[in-house]
């Protein structure tokens, strides 16, 4: 099963500082719609694991939070496209829960759900706490320089990254990459 594991906020939809609170405030970012389309006519699952905190913090509900999966659903939909599997932590941070990103155990719930190995599974956020979790559990880590992940373009990457961090520009730059390097390696196999 080929599947990739992206984060939501700064990845798929415009981060905001106030967090994103309402499927009005849902806002995709240019072209990572499409970019999930892409993945899913090349045979991948998409699945996302987000912290969500609003919840733990009483800024949304769970009926706001279910309305912006909705709109996610309805509008990949639209470009064809399709998010399997929605995986969150709505616990604060004080909760010291074990599915918060940096910690690995939303990418574990993945792993024992979907029945995969994660090792060399791509990931894909816009922050380092999204790369420490999915390196944690084994994943292969990608920054994109969206969202929080910005401060990190023209700089090298900061230290407390996972050494084998790659960086894309977005995540539409993030499926070229994952497409080219398919490709690559099928070229490879027939030659």
């Amino acid at each position: 099963m080929k599947i990739v594991i992206l984060d939501r906020n700064g990845t798929l939809n415009v981060h905001r500082e106030d967090f994103v609170k309402s499927d009005i405030e849902w806002t995709p970012l240019p072209g990572a719609l499409e970019a999930v389309a892409r993945l899913n006519h090349a045979g991948w699952h998409v699945v996302i694991a987000s912290n969500q905190s609003g919840l733990g913090r009483g800024l949304f509900d769970m009926a706001s939070l279910n309305a912006m999966h909705a709109k996610m659903h309805k509008m990949l939909a639209a470009v064809g496209g399709r998010v399997d599997a929605v995986f969150y932590c709505p616990h604060s941070p004080d909760e010291n829960c074990e599915c918060r990103k940096p910690k690995p155990g939303l990418f574990l719930q993945i792993a024992e759900r979907y029945g995969v190995d994660l090792a060399h599974v791509p990931t894909a956020g816009d922050s380092l706490r999204d790369m420490q979790a999915g390196a944690a559990a084994g994943c292969e880590p990608h920054l994109l320089l969206t969202g929080m992940g910005a401060a990190c373009r023209g700089v090298p990457l900061p230290p407390e990254y996972p050494p084998n961090t790659r960086v894309h520009e977005d995540l539409a730059a993030f499926v070229d990459f994952l497409l080219e390097r398919e490709e690559r390696n099928a070229s490879n196999l027939a030659a």
